[in-house]
């Protein structure tokens, strides 16, 4: 009886997710509340308070989801790609422009964060929780390098930090601009060309060799 209870808790806060992100990525984090999120889920408030504490640990929550299901696809990757760090890498910038297009519960996720959610009155402590994931953010995407370059897949003197940045603001840039204007590129069909526009740029651009961007 008790394992039935604890999953019908699990089915619970799988609703109240569910029903999170959907109201979150149609009106905006600001304008949605827990009372909406409460009638979309078909529960009461009281039954939202059982599992999150208030808005901002619902959403932090989403954004948790978000980042473990990269680190899964990663770990697949990995196995499929052994002693192959750049295929490794390849697959997984691919899977980034892809998965928004193919999957909608990802594509309503990345929408919440680029263009639905502002950091003020109770959603301020996010902005502190999301600078530290850009700042993990950078260091796995410096780990990745790092391994390419061991394997011989990229050059040596490449400026880690840089690349990092320049990965990022690349990657992150495009979904945004795709989830802002669907119509104006095909993100899913475009993902391989996209994918080897940066791979090549790392391999071949002396700017991201340079030491240190104050030297530029």
């Amino acid at each position: 009886m008790a394992r039935k209870t604890k999953q019908q808790a699990l089915e619970t806060r799988h609703q109240i997710l569910d029903a999170a992100i959907a109201r979150f990525s149609e009106f905006g984090v600001s304008a949605t509340s827990l009372a909406d999120i409460a009638t979309a889920a078909g529960v009461t408030r009281g039954a939202i308070y059982w599992h999150f504490k208030n808005k901002t640990d619902l959403l932090n929550e989403i954004w948790a989801q978000s980042e473990s299901g990269l680190e899964d696809v990663e770990q697949e990757y990995q196995a499929k790609y052994p002693d192959d760090p750049l295929s490794v890498m390849r697959a997984m910038l691919r899977y980034v422009f892809e998965a928004p297009a193919r999957d909608q519960r990802r594509r309503s996720l990345l929408e919440i964060i680029f263009h639905k959610c502002e950091f003020v009155g109770e959603m301020l402590p996010l902005q502190i929780m999301q600078q530290n994931l850009y700042l993990e953010c950078y260091e796995k995407i410096e780990q990745s390098l790092s391994h390419c370059i061991k394997a011989g897949q990229l050059p040596a003197e490449l400026n880690m930090r840089r690349a990092a940045i320049v990965i990022r603001g690349y990657v992150t840039g495009i979904v945004e601009n795709w989830l802002f204007m669907p119509d104006s590129f095909d993100i899913e069909q475009d993902a391989p060309i996209l994918v080897e526009t940066l791979i090549d740029m790392l391999k071949t651009s002396p700017s991201l060799s340079q030491p240190a961007f104050s030297q530029i």
